[in-house]
């Protein structure tokens, strides 16, 4: 019996059942629909870090990490619960920290970001912008949160600020009992230097506030535009519908079903991933 049992896992390793750390060069290699095509390979590889000089020479494999991070976002699966077919986990993770603490995602995301709107023959700038706030619950893992009492949702609360075409600009994680409009004045807070042609902030009547639209106009010259729920169906076309587009985007990722994450720093990374994401598939089908 124990000659059989030997003789079918032997088997079923030389179909490739059982394999080591994945080796990804190609698109030959993929093992899961969440890895990275040649194309968006192309694309991304040159924005990440170089290894550091010194030191014993890098042999991880940074394609492998980049899928077993798309992998864990779409799944929703935890960090310990990655495919042996992946680096280790505490590698993949050692990545995605340290690209977050230094940056690394977010200036992945608005390269891509002005990528995918020069393909679709935009400026890499918008001028019109538009904001809202989802609240999802947090679990046990801990962390800050709130109770947002009109939702009745205890958790956090995601605002992001997307362009016309519902593509991610920023984002940012609050505990859910913060108001919109103070949650606004952060989102918003520093992006004039990086968008210069905004004109126009479009939101919802729970951003409403006179003196949130006299620090835009004061401050960045950007006007605030309020859409209340009466006008959204015929009067304002493709406006606020648009970051609700946005949302329900980044809600086929799983790990995004909930914010499961401890600190909202990594729950703020993982969106500008999803995103990411998003925009490098539309690249690399061009």
């Amino acid at each position: 019996m124990k000659q059989v049992l030997r003789g079918c896992l032997k088997s079923r390793m030389r179909g490739h059942v059982i394999v080591g750390v994945m080796t990804i060069s190609t698109d030959a290699d993929k093992l899961y629909d969440t890895d990275l095509t040649d194309a968006a390979w192309a694309l991304i590889a040159p924005m990440l870090p170089a290894a550091r000089p010194g030191g014993r020479p890098r042999k991880i494999n940074i394609r492998a990490v980049l899928n077993a991070i798309f992998y864990l976002l779409r799944t929703g699966c935890q960090w310990r619960l990655l495919p042996r077919e992946f680096p280790g986990w505490s590698t993949v993770y050692h990545y995605f920290r340290a690209w977050k603490n230094a940056g690394v995602w977010t200036c992945i995301q608005r390269s891509t970001y002005q990528q995918a709107r020069r393909q679709a023959g935009r400026t890499a700038c918008p001028s019109v912008v538009i904001m809202d706030g989802q609240s999802v619950k947090t679990t046990e893992r801990g962390g800050i949160r709130g109770f947002d009492v009109h939702k009745r949702v205890k958790g956090r609360k995601r605002h992001i600020l997307v362009d016309t075409f519902g593509l991610l600009i920023t984002c940012r994680v609050e505990p859910a009992d913060i108001s919109d409009r103070k949650a606004a004045a952060l989102l918003l807070g520093g992006l004039r230097p990086l968008f210069p042609n905004i004109r126009t902030v479009i939101a919802d009547a729970g951003h409403q506030s006179a003196e949130l639209a006299h620090h835009l106009l004061r401050q960045d010259g950007w006007k605030l535009q309020i859409v209340k729920r009466r006008q959204r169906a015929f009067k304002i076309t493709g406006l606020t519908w648009i970051v609700e587009r946005s949302f329900a985007w980044l809600g086929r990722n799983r790990r995004l079903s909930k914010d499961y994450e401890y600190c909202v720093q990594s729950s703020e990374t993982l969106i500008e991933i999803a995103a990411t994401r998003l925009m490098l598939n539309r690249l690399a089908q061009a």
